[in-house]
């Protein structure tokens, strides 16, 4: 049988540039789960047919949710284009799987409980007096001020952020998964921020520009921490609150600081618009649902 991974890493490589590396990334993963799949069941993984994708749909509705096997079959048709073959899975059989799905699988996603400014400040203050617990400290201030996501808080370099002269803090999110084409964002951080920012700084060598740089045996490395490990920071700067009520580190995500800080602007009286504006969000639905739980807790 042919091996069509490495037409499809050939593909990925040319969409280089064009295409959010975290959605080639997704492409990747979402392929190699197909085409392992149906190497299992020694059938061809492309062009796509109605009934592979008909039968790989009821396999993912075992172990998967609603909107990852929808992403999934979005990937495959996407991929099966690129590689220049019709796209045969718009039939009945198909339609008929996607239905059956629906109604078996809750459609909403899991939301990620939000941290707010008073656990976010116990998180703060649990974090170790080491190189790491500094940097992570300013992690998850400037994650909860930017209203940042994962990807834009790694990307921040130090020409990116700004002093300003009532002694608190400004920077630029250059490029973001709503903002493709880097216009860029302009975003603002607290004094808490700016404070954590300066220390920071003057432990972090001026020739690394990564504000969140990996480090390894106490020392700064030339290159930022990877996306994913935002998710363990938050994780485990929440199990170090100690005597404090607080969700289980199941509960959050590296969304979590991003939620927390949208639902505190509500509180505080600010309308959609500028919730939207300050996290660069691109559909009122998804604030809506993120400040949903908010707002339960305003009218209690």
């Amino acid at each position: 049988m042919i091996n069509y991974m490495p037409s499809v890493e050939q593909l990925l490589e040319a969409l280089e540039g064009a295409y959010a590396p975290n959605t080639l990334r997704s492409y990747y993963s979402d392929a190699k789960s197909f085409v392992d799949w149906c190497e299992q069941r020694n059938t061809a993984p492309f062009p796509l047919t109605s009934g592979s994708v008909k039968k790989f749909i009821e396999h993912m509705q075992l172990n998967y949710s609603y909107s990852t096997i929808r992403r999934r079959l979005s990937a495959l048709r996407r991929l099966n284009g690129l590689l220049g073959f019709e796209d045969q899975t718009f039939t009945e059989d198909v339609y008929l799987a996607i239905r059956k799905l629906k109604r078996a699988k809750s459609t909403e996603q899991r939301q990620a409980v939000g941290i707010n400014e008073d656990l976010l400040i116990k998180m703060i203050e649990a974090q170790p007096e080491t190189l790491v617990g500094k940097r992570n400290r300013l992690l998850l201030s400037l994650g909860y001020d930017f209203l940042a996501r994962r990807s834009e808080l790694v990307a921040i370099r130090s020409e990116d952020l700004t002093f300003t002269p009532d002694a608190a803090l400004k920077g630029i999110i250059r490029r973001s998964k709503t903002d493709q084409y880097g216009r860029g964002r302009l975003v603002f951080g607290s004094e808490r921020s700016a404070k954590l920012l300066k220390k920071w700084l003057r432990l972090k060598p001026k020739e690394i520009q990564p504000v969140f740089c990996a480090i390894n045996h106490g020392r700064c490395l030339d290159r930022a921490i990877c996306d994913r490990q935002v998710n363990e920071i938050i994780k485990q700067g929440l199990v170090r609150v100690k005597r404090y009520a607080r969700p289980s580190d199941l509960e959050v995500s590296g969304h979590s600081l991003r939620v927390g800080a949208a639902q505190d602007l509500l509180i505080k009286g600010h309308d959609m618009a500028a919730i939207i504006r300050a996290g660069g969000w691109s559909e009122p639905t998804t604030v809506a649902r993120y400040l949903r739980f908010a707002q339960h807790n305003i009218w209690q």
